[in-house]
């Protein structure tokens, strides 16, 4: 299960499917290295999403 904690490197790892989702909402930046460190949650507020939508596509892959 994806939650808002982990970071964009562990979800990727978890599932690769996710990476397409993440794009499809605007986060083209997976390879950055703020993506290892920073929080899905802390991701959407910089890009002005909602991650409890994020999270529901995420655990619905």
């Amino acid at each position: 299960m994806i939650t808002k904690e982990m970071n964009i490197g562990e979800i990727l790892r978890e599932n690769q499917g996710a990476a397409s989702i993440l794009m499809e909402s605007g986060m083209h930046c997976l390879g950055c290295p703020s993506s290892q460190l920073e929080s899905l949650e802390e991701a959407c507020a910089v890009h002005g999403i909602v991650v409890e939508d994020i999270l529901t596509k995420l655990n619905n892959i």
